[in-house]
């Protein structure tokens, strides 16, 4: 069996619009508390209904953090090296709440946003929500295509 190493997209064969990944990741309350595991994040809102309800939430939450790293991962796979991605940034602006039967599933949309030749970077732009509703605004990442 033999194993190719990713190819990195061409800049050149890029437009502004492009999606360029699309995924969809089910998140659990297990997740939630293995994620917990790995940050270090314990707030007991990611895991427990009572305390989220009491501070006034609809139940509990998703670490934004988590949130946030499953959303670059469709770029990453795409430009097949996470050092590719020279910057990546994101506005927090509603959280996604995590069904204890049912989950939650948050879908990501990487567009092409901007093209810079000069530099070989493209601006990925990422559509990140939850229930059709948008959960990370002006998330951006730049990557290398050079």
């Amino acid at each position: 069996m033999t194993t190719s190493a990713p190819v990195t997209p061409s800049l050149e064969s890029l437009t502004v619009g492009d999606i360029v990944a699309e995924s969809s990741f089910p998140l659990t309350r297990d997740s939630l508390v293995r994620y917990a595991g790995a940050s270090g994040d314990f707030n007991p809102i990611h895991y427990r209904d009572d305390v989220a309800h009491a501070v006034g939430l609809p139940g509990v939450l998703a670490h934004g953090m988590l949130t946030m790293g499953l959303a670059i991962q469709p770029v990453v796979d795409w430009v097949g090296d996470s050092a590719r991605v020279l910057d990546y940034q994101v506005r927090f602006t509603r959280p996604v709440p995590v069904d204890p039967d049912l989950g939650a599933v948050v879908t990501v949309i990487a567009k092409v946003g901007a093209l810079d030749a000069d530099a070989g970077v493209a601006r990925i732009d990422l559509t990140v929500t939850f229930n059709s509703v948008t959960v990370l605004g002006k998330a951006q990442a730049r990557v290398s295509l050079v």
